[in-house]
């Protein structure tokens, strides 16, 4: 079933098929070895909306031609598959990680033209609000925070009380988010499992919710669920496009969006870390 529609959409016949697991969003994910030779990586839908492929694809595109960061190529994409080049799994080296701090660094300095995107986002299988803005302060809190506050809240995963707190934050958000910045072309989910590694130890970006957002928004999500050598990245993409002195201190702001999304779809301890997190700005 995998072989046949990967061959419609690549026009080419198709060899073996490999399950390897499931990955963003709940979508199967295998390894496809085409009779003209090579593999490639397929992603397949478990029943989400039918544009979840095409934003994952919008976004692989957009950060690739920005050439700053190792992106797989978008081969093909239809409403129920995603193909993509194969790279072959390795492990990270700390000369990888440096390379991929100054190319990270790269990415974002390329920019965006506002924040947000002009397609559809997804994050996992959650959409994500992409209506382009020209304020960041003013796009995390309505579009990245409270909409999954409301989720969590509904879900049981925040109480009214911690929703209170959250809340204070996202009215506070002007002053607590540091010096201006200009769009920058993010990843947008860039925890230790979006990064993967090759068997040259670099780096590649894999599974984005890729929009114009605050590089902050990147380094944070990192932090949060740590890729290997985290401060060896740090410091080459800070040499490349220094960081304000006080970023570290904004790391809590930027990690309540992915922390609501994990409460709206694991439960309450993330509601908590929220919660917690949000607390340090009041």
């Amino acid at each position: 079933m995998i072989g046949d529609q990967v061959a419609a959409v690549l026009g080419g016949a198709v060899a073996g098929v490999t399950a390897l697991g499931t990955g963003a969003g709940g979508a199967g994910t295998y390894r496809v070895a085409l009779l003209a030779g090579g593999n490639v990586f397929v992603k397949a839908t478990g029943g989400q909306d039918p544009g979840f492929l095409a934003s994952e694809a919008a976004g692989l595109r957009w950060l690739r031609e920005a050439e700053g960061v190792l992106v797989p190529e978008v081969l093909g994409v239809s409403d129920s598959l995603l193909v993509t080049t194969w790279i072959a799994p390795g492990r990270a080296t700390r000369q990888g990680a440096e390379e991929f701090g100054r190319q990270l660094a790269t990415l974002h300095a390329r920019g965006a033209q506002s924040f947000g995107a002009p397609w559809p986002g997804y994050i996992g299988a959650l959409p994500l609000d992409n209506a382009e803005e020209e304020d960041w302060p003013g796009f995390y809190a309505r579009r990245r925070v409270l909409p999954y506050l409301r989720a969590a809240v509904d879900r049981g995963a925040v109480d009214k009380q911690g929703a209170g707190v959250i809340e204070r934050v996202c009215d506070r958000i002007e002053a607590l988010s540091g010096p201006a910045e200009l769009p920058a072309r993010i990843h947008g989910d860039l925890w230790a499992g979006n990064i993967h590694w090759d068997t040259r130890g670099r780096a590649w970006l894999i599974d984005p919710a890729a929009h114009g957002g605050h590089r902050e928004t990147d380094l944070a999500m990192t932090a949060l669920f740590e890729p290997p050598h985290l401060e060896t990245v740090v410091a080459a993409y800070d040499e490349v496009y220094p960081l304000d002195e006080d970023w570290r201190e904004r790391i809590a702001l930027h990690q309540l969006h992915p922390l609501l999304v994990h409460a709206v779809l694991f439960g309450s301890s993330y509601g908590v870390q929220a919660v917690a997190a949000a607390r340090q700005y009041l």
